[in-house]
């Protein structure tokens, strides 16, 4: 059996820190996760997915992570059930986070509320330099078309030149 479930998204709002009795810390958020496609308006909707992290990681995330934030999580998705204060039963659903990346650097404007008119992370953001895109695509002809690990191999136009030879099918 295979439960694994991978996500890249957006928090809804701040992550919500408790302990269990036994002092054990577990953060709750939702993460709100693009669809691949668009519907009939040509609007991109999105899933708003419940995740749960347990121990130092949810610390990390309480502490790090805000309305907002970009983040990938690695898990598996988990049902559980309880009882209401009405008396009925209540089934969740919800992922079972077993690692949470920070995708944005901490100083970036990217978890101001999950502003619409954030573009990316800006060359400042990062500590290995300031090279612009023109200057990274320059550099890669330099360098014989390998890329150096700091730069991003698609910066040129999106695409990439790869043989029939190289496919492995």
């Amino acid at each position: 059996m295979m439960n694994r479930v991978v996500l890249v998204g957006r928090l809804t709002k701040d992550p919500d820190l408790r302990y269990t009795p036994n002092g054990v810390p577990v953060a709750s958020f939702t993460l709100a996760v693009n669809r691949a496609f668009t519907n009939q308006q040509g609007e991109r909707e999105a899933d708003f997915i419940n995740c749960v992290v347990w121990r130092k990681p949810a610390e990390n995330v309480a502490n790090f992570l805000k309305k907002g934030s970009l983040a990938g999580v690695d898990g598996r998705i988990q049902s559980r059930s309880y009882e209401g204060q009405d008396g009925k039963r209540v089934y969740v659903t919800e992922v079972q986070a077993e690692s949470v990346q920070f995708l944005e650097p901490k100083n970036s404007s990217g978890g101001q509320g999950g502003n619409p008119n954030y573009g990316g992370p800006r060359d400042q953001d990062f500590p290995f330099g300031n090279n612009s895109n023109q200057n990274q695509r320059q550099d890669n002809r330099n360098q014989g078309g390998y890329t150096r690990v700091d730069q991003d191999p698609f910066a040129n136009d999106g695409q990439i030149d790869i043989s029939d030879d190289d496919l492995p099918f």
